[in-house]
C-alpha cells in the first residue's frame, strides 16, 4: 500500500528541485512577452509532467484551482507514479505571473511536500496573514494586535526604535488604511504588486532582504506554501481566513473547515515535516532569476527540509534549447 510507504524526506528533496527548475525554465522564453497565461501554462505543464516521474503518490491539495477551473495541476489531481509514499502536494507553478510578463523583480516557481493529510486544504478565498522571522519567542506578535501595535511588539523585542523595523505589504487598495496606519509608526515599508509567498519568505532572512514582518491579505492557498517556508527556514505564521460571501464559507466546508474564526498557526498549516523548493525566475531579493549566456541557461533554487532545517542554494546550469 502507498499509505505504507515512509515518507523519506531527504531521498525526496532533489527530485522535488528538479520539478521547480523545470517549471521555471519553461516559462523563461516567455519572461518579459507580456502573456501571463501562457507563462503559467509553460510553467504548469513542466511541473506536472516533473512530478509523474516522482516515485510518490501525491494529491494536489494546493494547486490551480478546482478541476473546472484548471485542466492540469487542480486541487485533488493524483501525480507522480503512485509506487512511493502518500503525500500532499502543494504548489505554485508560477507565483508572479504578471511579474514575469512584465519581467519585474521576484517571480518564483514554488513546491512543497509533506505527508498525506498533514496540510491544510486551504480554500480559495482571502486570508489575513502576519509573519515574523526566526529568533523570537512564540506570541511576540498576535493576530488581536493591531498594526501599530505589531511594530512596537517587533521592535521592543528586537532592541530597535520602530523606525528600524521594515513591513512587507501586497500593494492593493484594500490595504490602503493598513499602509496609513504602519507609517504612522515610522516603520518603513516595502511595497510588493504580486507574489505574497516570496513577500512572506523574506522576513526569514531579513540581514539579506532587509524585511522584518509581513502583514495584509492575499490568496488562502498562499498562506500554506509560506507556511511551509517558513518551516523550513525558521519564523512564526498566523493566518486567518477571511470570508465575503456564503459561498467562500461553503467552500471551505467543503474543504474540512467549521471554525471560521481560527486563527492558524504555521504549525496548524503544516503539521508535519515538509520540504520545499523554490526556483528564481525573474531577479529577486532571495534568488537570482534565469540568466542566459550563449548555449546555456542558469537558474538558482532554493531546496529546503524542515526536519533537519537546512537550506541549500543550487545552481542548475543546462545546455540552451
Amino acid at each position: 500500500m502507498a499509505d505504507a510507504v515512509e515518507f523519506h524526506d531527504r531521498l525526496l528533496s532533489l527530485g522535488l528541485a528538479r520539478v521547480s527548475e523545470a517549471a521555471a525554465l519553461a516559462s523563461a522564453s516567455l519572461i518579459g512577452r507580456g502573456d501571463e497565461k501562457a507563462a503559467d501554462q509553460a510553467a504548469v505543464n513542466a511541473m506536472r509532467n516533473q512530478l509523474n516521474l516522482l516515485d510518490i503518490a501525491g494529491v494536489v491539495v494546493i494547486g490551480e484551482g478546482e478541476r473546472d477551473e484548471a485542466p492540469m495541476l487542480f486541487i485533488g489531481e493524483e501525480v507522480g507514479t503512485g509506487k512511493g509514499p502518500a503525500v500532499d502536494i502543494a504548489l505554485d507553478p508560477l507565483e508572479g505571473t504578471t511579474l514575469t510578463a512584465k519581467d519585474m523583480p521576484n517571480a518564483l516557481t514554488v513546491i512543497a511536500m509533506a505527508p498525506r493529510g498533514t496540510m491544510l486544504h486551504a480554500p480559495d478565498v482571502y486570508m489575513e496573514k502576519l509573519a515574523i522571522g526566526p529568533g523570537y519567542k512564540p506570541g511576540v506578535v498576535t493576530m488581536t494586535m493591531s498594526p501599530s501595535e505589531r511594530v512596537s511588539a517587533l521592535a521592543a523585542a528586537k532592541g530597535v526604535s520602530t523606525e528600524n523595523i521594515t513591513v512587507c505589504v501586497l500593494e492593493r487598495p484594500r490595504h490602503e488604511d493598513l499602509i496609513r496606519e504602519l507609517r504612522g509608526t515610522g516603520a518603513a515599508i516595502r511595497l510588493i504588486t504580486d507574489g505574497d509567498v516570496a513577500g512572506v519568505m523574506h522576513c526569514a532572512e531579513p540581514e539579506v532582504t532587509g524585511i522584518d514582518m509581513y502583514m495584509g491579505s492575499g490568496g488562502a492557498p498562499e498562506g500554506v506554501l509560506a507556511a511551509a517556508a517558513l518551516k523550513c527556514m525558521g519564523g512564526q505564521f498566523y493566518g486567518k481566513l477571511l470570508f465575503r460571501n456564503d459561498d467562500e464559507k461553503s467552500r471551505a466546508r467543503k474543504a474540512g473547515i467549521s471554525n471560521f474564526d481560527r486563527v492558524y498557526t504555521r504549525d496548524d498549516l503544516v503539521r508535519s515535516d515538509v520540504i520545499f523548493a523554490a526556483t528564481g525566475v525573474t531577479d529577486g531579493s532571495l534568488l537570482a532569476g534565469i540568466k542566459r549566456e550563449p548555449g546555456w541557461v542558469t537558474t538558482e533554487t532554493l531546496l529546503m527540509r524542515s526536519k533537519t532545517g537546512s537550506v541549500r542554494r543550487m545552481t542548475y546550469r543546462s545546455p540552451a534549447r
